[in-house]
């Protein structure tokens, strides 16, 4: 994802998919610093202290706390923060939470592949994608 090497934000609270992420990461030769909150009010803390915001943020959507659809809301209606992208990653494949996400401007929506290899390929689609794309 590159982007200067900015850091990526890991908004999960499930300690298999964080360790998965990583994994999926290196292996793709992703090298920015990940940096990881347990649910979106812990994130929502370190985006608000952080001199320096991330390239891309990855959020799950159920969590504890605060949800990925509130924390996205909150983003979004920040002046500083609304143009970070953030792409939804998350086992639900709700149709009202792929519309809600998108409702709040989400960049993407992609559902966890339960299987490594396809999970890979989800990632690398998301740091093709933003290698390429063009941030403000």
């Amino acid at each position: 994802m590159k982007s200067s090497a900015k850091p990526i934000l890991l908004i999960e609270d499930d300690q298999v998919d964080v360790i998965t992420t990583r994994r999926a990461l290196k292996e793709i030769h992703v090298t920015n610093p990940l940096v990881v909150c347990e649910h979106g009010e812990l994130a929502l803390d370190h985006l608000r202290e952080a001199e320096e915001l991330p390239c891309i943020a990855l959020l799950d959507l159920n969590m504890p706390v605060m949800n990925g659809i509130e924390f996205l809301r909150n983003v979004k209606g920040d002046a500083r923060l609304r143009r970070m992208p953030v792409v939804v990653l998350t086992t639900s494949e709700e149709l009202e939470d792929k519309r809600r996400s998108f409702d709040l401007g989400a960049a993407g929506y992609m559902a966890k592949p339960v299987d490594y290899r396809r999970f890979v390929e989800v990632m690398r689609s998301i740091d093709q994608y933003w290698t390429l794309s063009e941030l403000p």
